[in-house]
């Protein structure tokens, strides 16, 4: 097929259409961060292992001391 003759509008057509094969936007930024996807993953199942922690070991409303509120001389 590459043999094969486009004519005048293909031609047209084709050049129109080679800017969107250009090196610069075809995968550059998974080439240029190689490791940022895999951190990203990462950095999300921490988030997501920290709340479940501070969930699980939230001390309940029982255990909370509620003292009276000092009142300062100063206050007065």
């Amino acid at each position: 097929m590459a043999n094969k003759a486009l004519g005048p509008t293909g031609e047209f057509f084709r050049r129109r259409d080679e800017w969107r094969k250009h090196p610069m936007l075809t995968n550059q930024l998974r080439h240029a961060t190689p490791g940022l996807g895999i951190a990203l993953v990462a950095f999300g199942i921490y988030l997501i292992g920290e709340q479940v922690y501070d969930r699980l070991h939230a001390p309940s409303s029982s255990h909370h001391n509620h003292s009276a509120p000092s009142t300062s001389p100063a206050s007065h």
